[in-house]
């Protein structure tokens, strides 16, 4: 008979493959070390993938992109005390954009809690809005099989397991077995879809995770299709790849009605259209913690419902938007190729390019997906490239590790992941990955100019506040990339050209390995400025 913590552990084990868990990351600790032992042995049997990592928000981020891109639960575990505050960034982060992850965090008995007992806190509720807590004292598997089963498992769960010595296993082991199975709630009938009139001049925004039904409304109604790229539908012939540059212009006063998709938060053109009074706003609810949109709606769709159109719009409107793109596209690439340097614009150009039918692409936040935003290549329908973004909270934290989640998780042709040089430093513990561990085919694209040059292009760039600027926003790092890959033993190319960055890109030697492309910090203000002088206003 095993010991208590032992047959706890095992639960949390058992529990987690009847949940349709399949992908577990631990991190190293004492009190989660029946946890740890009851996973191992569930990876031998077969029943999940088991990963390891150094360190608590790399590996929360890794079970993020394990669940981003397989659209299945993911489960991260930890040990007790800050080794759990570190998982707060991937909790919120999954909480925002609706993305299923478990969250198994060792504690000490209750008992010890209030006492001054070594390594232990407040754990149970630590997470509070973002992730549903249950907290576990003994072995209980339909138990914990009935919170996992009732759970919403497009939000956060949290698991807080009570773990008393001994923490050893005193037996020879636990052969997984049969799992419980998985029973997936019943699906009712959708309802009959919205059906929205044609006449007003409308467009469809589809912001992240937007998926295809936003393409396919677009299509059908003949409206200009804005999609930022990790919506899900940047594919097709209603895109407009310039969007944000036409709505400044004369095209975007002339909108009269917005159908959203998804969780837009890109684009301040965008924000500005969806903010006005004779705007009338169409929403289909996104997924995450606050579905609620924060500008006036005139109208809520359940996405099982969806909306169509009793028939295509008169071709016009789409039309006058296709001409303005285009036009606008080849005057934006003419600028971009005299520029002397090289530009982060093309770098994005030339990942987008780089992304082969069934690839994976994933973007980081600030510059680099608003580069990527005006630079996706023309992708057709039903080539499964697949673009992902943590836009939840749209924060730089765990980019690295999300990339390594997501192409661990996808058999994909190609893996790329596009970051900026703060983003990359933020999460170097990404990079470490034991022997022993699977390591995918990723380029890493760090688009590097040495700061945080997103701040150039807001208020906080503007000349009058250049005596500060640099101290307080761009803060430049002068960091070696090259010697912190040296020091993770990950491959490392610098490029200084297009072409270079072209030619790094077609011949990936396997494994992690990153493409540093160096571009200028200086004019990137005065360069997006000339970009958006391409539209009249």
């Amino acid at each position: 008979m095993s010991n208590p913590s032992t047959r706890l552990a095992r639960d949390v084990a058992t529990a987690l493959r009847g949940a349709g868990v399949r992908e577990v990351v631990v991190a190293p600790g004492s009190r989660n070390a029946p946890l740890s032992f009851a996973l191992f042995d569930a990876a031998q049997a077969g029943a999940l993938r088991l990963h390891a990592r150094l360190d608590e928000r790399t590996a929360g981020f890794l079970a993020l992109g394990l669940a981003k891109v397989s659209g299945r639960p993911a489960a991260v575990s930890c040990t007790s005390g800050t080794a759990v505050a570190h998982l707060l960034p991937a909790v919120m982060e999954a909480a925002h954009a609706g993305v299923p992850l478990v969250v198994v965090t060792a504690d000490r008995p209750a008992r010890l809690r209030g006492t001054g007992a070594n390594q232990t806190t407040h754990q149970d509720g630590l997470f509070g809005a973002f992730a549903t807590t249950l907290d576990v004292a003994g072995a209980d598997l339909d138990e914990l099989l009935a919170f996992l089963r009732t759970h919403d498992h497009r939000r956060p769960v949290h698991l807080n397991v009570q773990l008393d010595d001994p923490l050893l296993p005193d037996d020879d082991g636990w052969d997984a077995g049969e799992a419980p199975t998985w029973l997936v709630p019943a699906v009712g009938r959708a309802a009959d879809p919205v059906e929205l009139e044609v006449g007003p001049r409308t467009v469809v925004v589809a912001g992240d995770d937007a998926g295809p039904p936003a393409r396919q409304l677009a299509e059908s109604a003949g409206w200009p299709l804005l999609a930022e790229p990790s919506s899900g539908c940047r594919t097709g012939d209603a895109v407009i790849r310039t969007y944000r540059l036409l709505l400044d212009g004369d095209l975007g006063r002339r909108v009269e009605r917005v159908v959203v998709f998804g969780h837009p938060t890109l684009s301040r053109p965008v924000s500005r259209l969806l903010a006005r009074d004779d705007v009338e706003v169409v929403s289909v609810r996104a997924r995450g913690l606050w579905p609620d949109r924060p500008f006036a709606t005139a109208l809520e769709v359940d996405p099982a419902d969806g909306v169509r159109v009793a028939g295509p719009d008169a071709p016009g409107w789409l039309d006058a938007w296709r001409e303005a793109d285009r036009t606008t596209s080849r005057a934006l690439d003419r600028l971009l190729a005299a520029e002397p340097d090289l530009t982060p614009h093309e770098v994005a150009g030339a990942v987008s390019r780089a992304l082969p039918p069934g690839g994976l692409l994933v973007v980081g936040a600030s510059n680099p997906v608003r580069d990527l935003d005006l630079m996706v290549a023309p992708y057709e329908v039903g080539a499964r490239r697949k673009v992902i973004a943590n836009r939840g909270l749209a924060g730089i934290d765990g980019t690295v590790s999300t990339a390594v989640g997501a192409a661990l998780a996808r058999r994909s042709t190609r893996a790329l992941a596009l970051m900026g040089d703060v983003t990359f430093l933020h999460d170097t513990t990404g990079l470490f990955l034991g022997p022993r561990e699977e390591r995918p085919d990723l380029t890493v694209v760090v688009v590097n100019d040495d700061g945080g040059s997103i701040f150039a292009t807001l208020e906080q760039g503007a000349p009058a506040h250049a005596d500060r600027f640099e101290t307080l926003f761009a803060t430049p790092h002068g960091t070696d990339l090259a010697s912190l890959c040296a020091a993770a033993r990950v491959a490392h190319l610098r490029v200084d050209s297009l072409p270079e960055l072209e030619q790094a890109l077609a011949s990936p030697n396997g494994g992690i390995e990153v493409v540093e492309a160096r571009v200028r910090r200086d004019n990137r203000r005065e360069l997006d400025e000339k970009i958006r002088a391409l539209v009249l206003p």
